[in-house]
């Protein structure tokens, strides 16, 4: 029994000398981020992983429907027609004007000498005014 714990004790001091024996490095913290000081070239590779694991979707999405070319051809004319109004009148060539869609009015007069464009929105009934001076001679 003895001798056991001899050996033991012997083995114990021996991993004891070993472990004092141990060196250890000095910590250096190295940033993998670029936006924290590390390699720029990594950013890329960042992004890459966060945006495969991003599973948040924006809740506003279903709601929205793409918009058909006949739409968006609709749109455009609307908003082109609505332009060269506003340009026609602020040139003096029209003093008076009015626009009617499906959707929204829009009624341009002078009132003494200031530019009111009135547009109303149809879906809504919003009614935005805008005055502009100084286009029309009084």
């Amino acid at each position: 029994m003895r001798t056991h714990r001899k050996i033991r004790s012997t083995a114990f001091i021996i991993l004891m000398g070993i472990g004092v024996h141990a060196h250890s490095g000095e910590l250096v913290y190295q940033p993998i981020n670029p936006s924290f000081g590390g390699d720029p070239f990594v950013g890329s590779y960042l992004l890459g992983k966060a945006q495969a694991q991003d599973t948040n979707t924006d809740p506003n999405v279903s709601r929205l429907n793409p918009t058909s070319a006949t739409d968006r051809l609709l749109q455009s004319l609307e908003s082109r027609l609505i332009s060269q109004l506003i340009a026609d009148v602020s040139s003096g060539d029209v003093t008076e004007g009015s626009f009617d869609s499906g959707d929204f009015g829009v009624v341009v007069s002078d009132n003494s000498g200031q530019l009111v464009v009135r547009v109303v929105d149809k879906v809504t009934g919003d009614i935005t005014e805008i005055s502009v001076g100084g286009l029309f001679n009084p």
